[in-house]
């Protein structure tokens, strides 16, 4: 597999031959379609020049000012009537110029050369050195026809500026390939690095060392995954706690169920020691029951396997039925109980909103010391209604308030807890409250306790 470096380099390398190419090709037609023909015409006018000069004056050394226009920059071919041919100048590279070309410009027309030579591109045009590649006037010296071919030297055509432009442009090119090189080494390289770390985040080890620390989208890049492996490892932790929880929340009753079990195989036991153990059992199973209706319920949310059923209730009658089930609990421990519910019905699903209360309630019942209060308020609004658990037990510290609906998340574990829990009962209550279309807020009260407040919609079947 190539690296992202290597089709950088290629990609780049590519990009300058064949924007070259492009170049070459648009040069060749601007030649073709313009230059050529005007370059043809201006060779003409000089050739023509000099031979109406040569013609004026009569007693001019022909040879000598031929060698001196030949030293200002072009190569002359002369070729008198009787075929003697004299060069000026650097000698042409191919000598093609063929008799028929020669007889018609001793016979008094003129020769276009640059224009009409057969060529694909302007380097095999205009830089071509043939001697088919020049214009030809006739002229007259000394009663003699002569023809003289004409173009400039290319050694003349490159002057100092021209190479010093040809440098800096060359040197521009390897500056801007080196630069360019070295940018992309610095931005492939974060990539590379984000690359190793996700294969090792892939492998489970969501600690990996992240040096990126830059200002731009990669560095933007690189804050947002090292919070996802923060998240990732901090849910791996929660995980790995959770199932040590459920674990031992199953080994405890199963244990208890085997021991009570084999007690009562016992032939020698008194009828009311018999009738104990059995409640015992029963009791461990009824535990064991809701455990496992609870993970099933989070798994049907997660999944939608059992959708809301709606219906019409009365809201205030079973949030009072909820509490009615933990009066047991309220007087064991001394705690007072207050409600203030409005007469209310709301189109929902009770089987799920029940989970709600369930939860909410043992929640405040778990963090409450004995002898607090709850207060539980239902308001009626014209948006919706709005429901309130509000205690005065120990709190949740600021720092934990974000989380505490993510699923397996407890707060804190070295808490005293009354009621067993999983981490569960939050995360069920946000998300049949979302299924709703409503929300669930949580905040500290100003002297002690939490207020967990649900807000439901009047129709509240939303999409979610």
């Amino acid at each position: 597999m190539k690296s992202l470096y290597s089709k950088f380099v290629v990609f780049t390398l590519g990009t300058m031959i064949i924007s070259a190419l492009i170049a070459f090709l648009a040069v060749n037609t601007f030649y073709h379609q313009l230059l050529k023909e005007k370059n043809d015409e201006k060779n003409m006018e000089i050739a023509l020049s000099l031979a109406s000069f040569i013609e004026s004056e009569k007693k001019l050394d022909l040879e000598s000012f031929l060698q001196t226009q030949s030293a200002t920059g072009y190569k002359i071919y002369v070729v008198s009537e009787k075929h003697k041919t004299i060069q000026y100048g650097a000698p042409f590279r191919v000598n093609n110029l063929s008799q028929d070309v020669v007889s018609e410009v001793l016979g008094g027309r003129v020769y276009h050369g640059m224009r009409d030579l057969p060529t694909e591109t302007f380097v095999t045009g205009f830089f071509s050195d043939e001697l088919a590649n020049t214009v030809g006037v006739p002229f007259r010296h000394n009663e003699a026809d002569y023809a003289l071919f004409l173009r400039p030297d290319i050694k003349f055509l490159f002057t100092e500026v021209h190479y010093l432009l040809g440098g800096m442009v060359i040197v521009m090119a390897i500056i801007s390939l080196l630069v360019m090189l070295t940018i992309a080494k610095m931005l492939i390289d974060p990539i590379t690095k984000l690359t190793e770390a996700a294969k090792k985040v892939g492998e489970e080890q969501f600690s990996p060392e992240l040096d990126i620390n830059r200002r731009d989208e990669i560095g933007q890049l690189a804050q947002s995954f090292r919070n996802m492996t923060e998240r990732l490892n901090e849910n791996d932790k929660i995980r790995k706690e959770f199932i040590s929880d459920v674990s031992h929340d199953f080994q405890s009753p199963l244990l208890n169920i085997k021991g009570y079990a084999e007690l009562l195989i016992d032939s020698g036991l008194s009828e009311t020691e018999r009738q104990n153990y059995a409640e015992v059992i029963q009791s461990e199973t009824e535990r064991l029951s809701s455990l496992t209706k609870q993970l099933m319920l989070l798994t049907s949310l997660d999944q939608l396997v059992s959708p809301l059923r709606k219906r019409t209730f009365k809201l205030n009658e079973q949030i009072m039925e909820v509490t009615r089930r933990y009066r047991w609990l309220l007087e064991e421990k001394g705690m007072s109980l207050s409600m203030d519910l409005d007469k209310t019905e709301i189109l929902g699903d009770p089987a799920f909103l029940e989970k709600v209360w369930e939860n909410l309630l043992s929640n405040a019942l778990k963090y409450t010391e004995a002898g607090g209060s709850i207060d539980i308020t239902l308001n009626k609004e014209d948006d919706g209604v709005t429901v309130a658990y509000c205690d005065s037990g120990i709190g949740i510290e600021e720092k934990h308030l974000e989380r505490i609906f993510d699923r397996f998340y407890r707060a804190d574990e070295s808490r005293t807890k009354q009621i067993s829990g999983t981490g569960l009962g939050l995360s069920i209550a946000h998300q049949v409250v979302k299924l709703h279309g409503g929300s669930i807020d949580v905040r500290r009260n100003k002297s002690k306790g939490m207020t967990f407040s649900v807000k439901l919609p009047s129709s509240p079947f939303t999409k979610h």
